[in-house]
């Protein structure tokens, strides 16, 4: 004989943000941001479960916390394309549109039963027999003073970062537009979205609409772990010396690799009556102890049960788990079976598969009717062992595509959006945007620096790097940025003396010439007095008159210099200055090298990449100059005016600084306090200073690295770092990590590409740093994928069209 299912429905009606059921039950239901997976130290967990305890005993007697999580296999969705959107960009997000991955939703519902209704069983249940209303329903005092211990519930867990929100009486019920959570449940839907109305079928295979399901349950303590706690350890990510922890039943979350929902219950009843009747039940066991030694050990369980109870305060619950799985091919029952199986085992417990009894147990996790679960299908327990058994971890957090760096999740690889500066300033996390990125050679540096760079200036981020290796031509070529290099048939060009129309000649440019050439006239133990101080400064100002006397003069060291000769000269003859004030003739001499037919007369005289100011992306690639004498200190000099020029002139941009292995040579050459000044001070001016390098000893011996860059480094990103584990304990200390950290970072493995952040001592998560075809051969730094590159580009006409006509080969197999 057939039901209609409206006719035994247990949920009478939704009012006042609560469910309440034909039996007069009250639920009120909450959504769960829970911590993020693979985040959680040791102390974190006893933390969460030590609250927990805290937030069920503050639950009044004959209520029930369900708790249920929703795991759902989803498919990545990129986000909306433009056509104002870079080629990487597109490519990255076509690459990863459709990316599987668990969606994880937590709802923990708490309901108090009506006090008049009778414990549920396989016998007696809603589903068989509905009953009338009780007077419980309608006191206005009942909810009131439920609503008050939710609260409680709710605060304790929200101080250690279990954040609950009260789902609203419009999320809970359906409309002709969307599914509310108790259709959600009763149809299997994946989301809220879902409106249809699906069969539901209990005989001869357990089925609604298409989808085949299966219940295993955690219900009886010979089947439970005869040890269980917060943590378990995961091996995957431990080592010999860090022990990586999940929760206790994370291997029934996200590491379930399967559509499943994962039911919790812990019903709290009257403990003093339960004391009482669990004493009673000693009594006879102990009456019967003489005939049977099953009697005998169960009298002492029960009696080691209650003097814990009693001693330890201890709130007596029952409590009953479940996994329910489904899929819509029946042939993969058989593999999601042993993969339920499997993730029992991990926890030391046994799968017990419902057949008979899955109808009911399926009927009384519809939200709001927890109170109708059979009780025959629990098992007494502490409060201490059953919030072992709750879900603790989610997914990462992604933020807004537009604020945040792309990277992926180390479980499933889905693309995370991550804001690396505001946010973490904004919650008081950070306190500057100093960066600190530091692995071996291979571990993926310049791929990580090159896809976060990439992704700033597609946010309008303003880059100067500084590099020694070539890591960055690729990106700069692709985003039409300056390269300067020194190669002896083109020797690295500069001219500081260009300023654009519509520019002024300001302090600040005119102090940066007076520095840039007094460094090129004086030896760093010569003195320069106040008369030559002003001398320079009036042939500047003189200078920027005659140019704009006279259009037709470029501007750039080989005219200024014709300008000090031809009327500068004759300008200080005309005021008397005397040589000693001001030796016109060394200072012509001194720099005549840089003068056209000179050795340097290339040096300064570029009349090509002029606009630094305005150019979003300009790289210093320093390896042939990084030792010479003369060349390298007037490229640092130039490159401190023009960022310096950068972060006072380009308000609201964000500027980024980068140096990449060059700082040993930078601070050789005097751009030590450079560095320091950077690190301190440009985040006034939204600025990123940057430094990489890939030797432990660099971080460890170096009093610039020590004391001014990871002290003024709330950023810092590492790679693999597990061949350093025996004598990780001193850059531990220079690092500031935590021994949460440290485990953590020990976990990463670069083979997936894996990398660890830190923000601000108290932020630690590992991510994937997954790249698209397209944005690996872009960044590449492997010298025969990289002459393949450079290849390409010049056979195809730009670095876009090689790199997409290489990934077209490779992806057909013809490379």
């Amino acid at each position: 004989m057939q039901k209609w299912f409206k006719d035994i429905f247990p949920i009478m009606d939704v009012e006042y943000d609560a469910i309440i059921s034909n039996q007069g039950d009250i639920s009120i239901v909450y959504k769960c941001t829970l911590p993020e997976i693979f985040t959680q130290s040791d102390e974190n967990y006893e933390t969460l479960h030590q609250s927990l305890i805290k937030a069920i005993k503050v639950l009044p007697k004959d209520t029930v916390l369900h708790k249920q999580d929703w795991f759902i296999r989803t498919l990545y969705s990129a986000t909306g394309q433009t056509e104002e959107d870079s080629f990487l960009t597109n490519r990255s997000e076509k690459y990863f549109n459709g990316r599987p991955f668990l969606a994880h939703d937590s709802f923990i519902i708490l309901t108090k039963k009506a006090s008049s209704r009778k414990p549920a069983s396989s016998i007696i249940s809603n589903l068989l027999r509905p009953t009338i209303v009780p007077d419980q329903t309608i006191n206005p005092l009942a909810l009131d003073a439920f609503e008050d211990s939710c609260g409680q519930f709710q605060q304790i867990l929200q101080s250690v970062g279990i954040l609950l929100q009260r789902v609203k009486d419009d999320e809970l019920l359906s409309n002709n537009k969307k599914g509310g959570l108790i259709e959600r449940y009763c149809n299997l839907s994946a989301s809220h979205e879902s409106v249809f109305i699906k069969d539901i079928q209990f005989k001869e295979e357990f089925r609604i609409g298409s989808n085949y399901l299966q219940l295993f349950t955690l219900a009886d303590t010979e089947h439970m772990p005869a040890l269980c706690g917060a943590k378990a350890i995961f091996e995957k990510y431990s080592t010999d010396r860090t022990k990586f922890s999940i929760g206790f039943a994370g291997s029934l979350g996200l590491l379930l690799p399967c559509d499943h929902l994962y039911n919790q219950y812990i019903m709290i009843g009257d403990a003093q009556a339960s004391i009482k009747k669990l004493e009673s039940k000693r009594l006879r066991l102990q009456s019967l102890s003489n005939y049977s030694r099953e009697n005998a050990i169960a009298r002492d369980a029960v009696n080691e049960f209650l003097n814990e109870c009693i001693s330890q305060s201890r709130l007596p619950v029952r409590a009953h788990f479940n996994i329910m799985v489904w899929t819509e091919k029946k042939e993969e029952l058989k593999d999601i079976r042993n993969q339920v199986a499997t993730a029992l085992a991990q926890m030391n417990a046994i799968a017990k598969q419902e057949t008979v009894g899955a109808a009911q147990i399926w009927w009384a996790g519809i939200p709001g009717n927890a109170a109708d679960f059979p009780m025959n299908d629990t098992f007494e327990t502490f409060a201490e062992q059953a919030a072992c058994f709750l879900s603790l971890e989610t997914n990462f957090e992604s933020c807004d595509p537009n604020e945040g760096i792309r990277f992926c999740d180390r479980l499933s690889g889905k693309p995370v959006y991550v804001d690396l500066f505001d946010a973490p300033r904004k919650q008081g996390i950070t306190s500057n945007m100093g960066m600190l990125v530091c692995g071996t050679s291979g571990g993926g540096k310049s791929m990580t620096v090159n896809h976060i760079l990439r992704s700033m200036h597609d946010q309008g981020s303003h880059s100067v790097i500084v590099d020694i290796g070539g890591s960055y031509k690729g990106l700069c070529e692709l985003v039409k940025g300056y390269y300067f290099t020194y190669e002896e048939t083109n020797p690295i060009r500069f001219n500081p003396f260009y300023i654009a129309k519509g520019d002024l000649l300001d302090t600040e440019k005119k102090e940066s010439l007076k520095a840039l050439l007094v460094a090129l006239w004086k030896q760093e133990n010569e003195k320069f007095n106040r008369s030559e101080y002003v001398a320079l400064s009036n042939a500047l100002s003189g200078y920027y008159e005659y140019l704009q006397n006279n259009e037709t003069v470029f501007p750039c060291f080989n005219t200024f210099y014709e300008y000090l000769h031809a009327e500068y000269v004759g300008v200080l003859k005309g005021h008397n200055v005397k040589d000693s004030d001001f030796d016109v003739s060394n200072f012509l001499y001194v720099l005549r090298p840089y003068y056209k037919g000179g050795e340097f007369d290339y040096l300064l005289n570029a009349k090509e990449n002029l606009e630094l100011l305005h150019q979003p992306f300009v790289v210093f690639e320093l390896d042939a100059i990084k030792d010479h004498p003369i060349l390298f200190p007037v490229v640092t000099l130039i490159i401190m005016e023009m960022f310096i020029s950068k972060m006072r002139k380009l308000p609201g941009k964000r500027k980024v600084l980068v140096i990449d292995e060059a700082w040993k040579a930078i601070a050789k050459s005097g751009m030590a306090e450079f560095l320091k000044y950077a690190f301190k001070t440009i985040r006034k001016f939204n600025g990123v200073p940057c430094v990489i390098t890939q030797e432990l000893d660099d971080l460890v011996s170096s009093p610039i690295i020590k004391d001014a860059i990871i002290n003024n480094a709330d950023i810092k990103i590492l790679m693999d770092m597990r061949k350093f584990i025996n004598k990780f304990d001193k850059l531990q200390d220079v690092l500031g990590l935590s021994e949460k950290a440290k485990t953590i970072l020990l976990s990463v493995n670069k083979d997936n590409r894996e990398i660890f952040i830190d923000l601000g001592g108290q932020v630690s998560k590992v991510y994937k740093n997954e790249l698209c075809p397209e944005e690996y051969f872009a960044f590449t730094t492997d010298g025969r994928e990289r002459v393949k590159v450079l290849e390409y580009a010049e056979r195809y006409g730009s670095m876009e069209k090689g790199i997409a006509k290489l990934v077209e080969e490779m992806k057909a197999g013809r490379t």
